[in-house]
């Protein structure tokens, strides 16, 4: 009985979208250009455009440093992708899921555990493309204490407006 009512939510929250997509049309494209801010500390994210099911960033985390702390998230699939410096994503219990250099990386798909760490000698530069689910809830699960507030991040628009 449960499923029913929850396929039923679905369907009426798939009927909603439609309807307002109708209404106001296709959404325009939307340019984007990135360059590191070059900050002294800390981690910085640029965004770099989102829809209502897509979203690109790049993530700039100083050598040594690293992602938050062990996490979830419970509707959003992740590609992350190396643009420069070295990462080493980590799993439950810090096993460690893989290293990756330059066009290297990994596809993280949600319900998944993770946390990450800059290593090597320089800063990571690490594009983050995330497809969310739009039946599902997206919601960041702690799975460990956080190290640092998560919204001290500083947070850079890279959209440009598109030429005429």
């Amino acid at each position: 009985m449960a499923d029913v009512a929850v396929s039923d939510d679905i369907e009426k929250r798939r009927k909603q979208r439609a309807a307002k997509a109708e209404k106001s049309g296709p959404r325009p494209p939307q340019a984007f250009k990135y360059d590191n801010p070059r900050r002294d500390g800390g981690k910085t994210i640029v965004n770099l455009g989102q829809t209502d099911v897509v979203r690109g960033l790049v993530q700039i985390v100083k050598k040594g440093e690293g992602d938050n702390n062990l996490h979830l998230h419970t509707g959003m699939d992740s590609l992350w992708f190396v643009l420069k410096g070295r990462v080493k994503f980590y799993g439950e219990n810090d096993e460690e899921l893989g290293e990756y250099g330059p066009q290297e990386g990994l596809i993280m798909p949600r319900n998944n555990v993770y946390w990450f760490a800059a290593v090597g000698d320089e800063d990571l530069e690490l594009l983050q493309c995330v497809g969310y689910d739009r039946d599902v809830k997206n919601e960041r699960v702690d799975m460990a204490e956080r190290k640092w507030e998560v919204n001290t991040t500083e947070h850079i628009d890279g959209r440009v407006p598109l030429d005429s």
